[in-house]
This record gives structure tokens, sequence and C-alpha cells, in this order.
């Protein structure tokens, strides 16, 4: 039997590999989803470096947030990001939910990113 970190890693994997076919060139908005916590970057992949990054755990939003587990923090962080990325430059990106379902927390980031002038 599969270990559950085998399993997990495949499918972020297969979510990557989906992604890099559709790229063209535009920047990964990736999603990490902790239990505490939500963090979101833009990342060029043709340079490896990243234009844009947002956290519950920065120090103007940890004052603002209950908990950086719900999903008003996410939409808090989508925002957020989006604000750093359309500033950097950035208007269009390819979403990566990283092998996470697109429920919830994920949902309302991507939505709040979407209305701080992301397009994906």
């Amino acid at each position: 039997m599969a270990s559950k970190n085998s399993i997990t890693a495949r499918r972020v994997a297969r979510v990557r590999r989906a992604l890099k076919s559709r790229a063209n060139g535009r920047p990964r908005l990736s999603v990490f989803r902790s239990s505490k916590h939500i963090h979101v970057q833009v990342i060029d992949d043709g340079a490896g470096r990243t234009i844009a990054a947002a956290s519950s755990l920065e120090k103007d939003l940890k004052g603002k947030l209950k908990t950086g587990a719900n999903v008003d923090a996410a939409a808090v962080v989508g925002k957020l990001v989006a604000e750093r990325a359309v500033k950097a430059g950035v208007t269009t990106v390819i979403f990566d939910r990283g092998g996470y379902i697109y429920h919830g927390r994920v949902k309302a980031l991507a939505e709040a990113a979407r209305e701080g002038g992301l397009k994906f």
C-alpha cells in the first residue's frame, strides 16, 4: 500500500505537469495550505524566482486576522498577493492549487486574487 506522502506527491506532480503544458510562459500562482496558515507565491519558473508572495504569518496581517486557518484569512492573503503582483507588473498567471481540492480556503484565495486584478 502506498503511503499518504507518496500519494500526495504524485497528485502534486500531476497537477504541476498539467500546468507546465498550459502555462505558455505565464507565472505560476502557487498555494500552500497548512493546518494553521496559508501561503501564496507568484513564481516565474523560467527565471526561477519569486515575483510576489503573501502569507497569513505576516506581522501586519496577524493583528487583523483572528486565525490564519479560515476562509476570511485566505481572502485577505489572496487580495494582498494580487496587489503585490500587479504592482510588480504581473496581471496574468496560471493557478497552481498544489494538489489541494479547489474548495474552501483555496477557492476563497483564488477568488480574492481575481478581485484584486489577477487573471487566470
